[in-house]
């Protein structure tokens, strides 16, 4: 089966002086760095610090290999994925990962990616507004004992930061596309460097004081604290952990779609992806090493609470807000992909409705910038970002869910996929050597995902034991 391939007109004049790109769109202005930095947003989350956590159920030797092993796998299918951006031999473009699994391997997995794409992006938006409010909580916690004493009653509703965090993401929202966030993405990207350095430092401080805890070879001991049915649930969900933080398959073809068409975008889309995972990898496994050899086997989810919310406060205070800020990017990241397709949907089905496609440009400030506003892209948008806002109050243990909805997620979008588009691109026949190759390790992540998310259900069973409508604090 072979790629379909569309003609485009396009106005030559246009294309020569660089009004549009030769597919008749915006020029495109994306470059390595702009591609690298979205990339590092979207993948370098907060989940980053809770790899401590994964290795303390690992082990040293184990966990250090999936780790890279899931970062080899990431990097060399992200590669194949970005080979299916143009249609071989055309100006053709898939301008969505939707796009491009309906061109190559038509309708049926079309609709099934675009089903697990956008649950899964969905999802990570309300996880992200949870997560983002801990932080928020944590802060208030931390400057609470540090004026009040230890001793403190300092608990905190979660629902206020929730919805001073969905204001703000309401505001966010309102940048028009993906061309438009570079600026954003790279303060986030900066922000997890900053707050995963703060947590690598406090944990090179407490190896060099000589007070790091125990670690071993193979994790956490089976003992009067731990049954072996825990230690097997715990190693399903520590390698789903690892797993999904290296993917970031949901967003790489709208990533690539920023990019100038010279030279070639899925070149340069390598060479991104290249330099984020290579960057993600490093920064993983100095938290993840530092951690655990500070906090040994009763290391924490985030090892920032490891360290307690106490001294130096100001400290925890700080790696806490750059989190906040880095979510709040990482938010946006996810949910361009999610906006766009369904204002291409209502732009197709009402081509005329000005309520729909016209964009009204507005003066801001003494320089008089302008910045364009569409009605329907500001109602739909907010009423999204309420909503998500209202569901993250509503079920606090959503996180657990997200592990789920990851795990399932992670083999077919960043294996199965990417995998079976190259085999159609490149006409692989079956039986050959690179064919076996391919659906080798297509098989192993497959087990991985399954693993993972059998882990997963059963964080999500232990959190409805303890579950509180609209009730999350702390």
């Amino acid at each position: 089966m072979k790629p379909k391939i569309c003609e485009i007109s396009v106005d030559p004049v246009k294309v020569a002086n660089g009004e549009v790109d030769d597919d008749g769109r915006s020029r495109r202005t994306g470059t390595v760095w702009t591609a690298s930095a979205h990339i590092i947003t979207a993948i370098v989350g907060s989940g980053v610090l809770s790899l401590a956590w994964g290795l303390a159920q690992l082990g040293w030797i184990i966990g250090i290999a999936t780790l890279v092993i899931f970062s080899g796998i990431s990097l060399y299918t992200s590669g194949l994925l970005a080979e299916c951006y143009r249609a071989p031999n055309s100006v053709k473009r898939n301008y969505t990962y939707r796009d491009a699994v309906k061109n190559y391997l038509g309708g049926r997995k079309y609709k099934a990616l675009g089903l697990v794409q956008y649950t899964l992006l969905c999802g990570a938006m309300v996880g992200y507004t949870i997560t983002a409010s801990i932080s928020m909580v944590a802060i208030s916690k931390s400057n609470c004992y540090h004026k009040e004493g230890h001793k403190a009653p300092c608990k905190y509703s979660y629902n206020p930061y929730m919805m001073a965090l969905g204001i703000v993401e309401i505001l966010l929202s309102q940048i028009p596309n993906f061309h438009k966030l570079s600026w954003l993405s790279t303060i986030a990207a900066s922000m997890s460097f900053s707050y995963a350095g703060i947590g690598m430092g406090l944990s090179f401080a407490k190896i060099v004081s000589g007070h790091g805890e125990k670690t071993t070879l193979t994790g956490v001991e089976i003992g009067l604290d731990l049954t072996a049915a825990d230690k097997t649930w715990r190693i399903f969900q520590a390698i789903g952990n690892m797993a999904f933080a290296c993917s970031y398959a949901a967003i790489l073809i709208e990533i690539q779609d920023t990019l100038k068409s010279s030279p070639p975008e899925q070149e340069v889309m390598k060479k991104a992806n290249t330099i984020a995972t290579f960057t993600a990898t490093t920064l993983y496994l100095m938290c993840g090493c530092l951690g655990y050899a500070a906090l040994g086997n009763h290391a924490q989810g985030n090892i920032l609470t490891g360290f307690g919310f106490y001294e130096p406060f100001w400290l925890i205070d700080l790696a806490n807000f750059f989190i906040v800020v880095h979510l709040l990017g990482a938010y946006q990241v996810l949910a361009q992909p999610v906006f766009g397709v369904v204002e291409s949907w209502a732009g197709n089905r009402w081509p005329k409705s000005k309520f729909i496609n016209d964009e009204h440009h507005l003066g801001i400030g003494k320089n008089n910038s302008k910045f364009s506003v569409n009605f329907f892209r500001l109602i739909w948008r907010t009423a999204f970002v309420a909503m998500a806002t209202l569901i993250s109050m509503a079920f606090p243990f959503f996180n657990e869910v997200l592990a789920f909805l990851g795990a399932i997620a992670y083999w077919p979008m960043t294996v199965y996929f990417p995998m079976e588009m190259y085999i159609v691109r490149k006409e692989i026949k079956r039986g050959t050597i690179c064919w076996f190759g391919l659906h080798l390790v297509n098989l192993v992540c497959l087990l991985a995902a399954l693993a993972a998310g059998c882990g997963s259900i059963q964080g999500v069973n232990q959190a409805l034991h303890t579950y509180k409508l609209f009730k999350f604090t702390q």
